[in-house]
């Protein structure tokens, strides 16, 4: 079953919101690392898929991914502030995408790290919320610098 891209930015907005929300993002972990998956949507210069690390906003969906290839994989915690820092940036450090809110079947949206960043600060901003950087000096200095790289 084709999952509609409306379906999937759907999804995605709702990951931004309520990641945005509880400041925790949920992934996949083994012993060999995180989950990980392939873009169907964007290739490198060679025309092979561009790899994807994925993550989650509800605790519940992750654990529902844990089957066939990730069945051996735990729900981990991530704070917001350290998957924007270190997660995101090195993401797009990596040339890897962010995939969101997967499904049981797969299927999720596909992010730009650098995007995910901007997406989040304007969500954070609009609660009216700021977080605790190690490299940034609050979201207004992390936004700056990700326009400046991104624009």
């Amino acid at each position: 079953m084709l999952h509609d891209s409306i379906t999937l930015k759907n999804r995605h907005l709702k990951f931004i919101k309520t990641v945005s929300e509880s400041e925790i993002v949920y992934g996949l972990k083994s012993k060999n690392g995180f989950a990980t998956s392939s873009s169907t949507q964007y290739e490198d210069d060679n025309g092979n898929p561009i790899g994807m690390m994925c993550f989650w906003a509800e605790k519940v969906r992750a654990k529902s991914c844990a089957k066939d290839e990730w069945k051996k994989y735990k729900v981990t915690e991530i704070l917001l502030s350290d998957f924007i820092e270190n997660w995101c940036i090195g993401m797009a450090n990596d040339e890897l995408l962010i995939g969101t809110q997967f499904d049981q079947n797969l299927f999720g949206f596909e992010a730009e790290p650098l995007e995910l960043i901007i997406e989040l600060t304007t969500e954070l901003k609009s609660l009216g919320k700021n977080l605790n950087f190690r490299k940034f000096n609050g979201i207004e200095d992390l936004e700056k610098q990700v326009k400046e790289i991104t624009e």
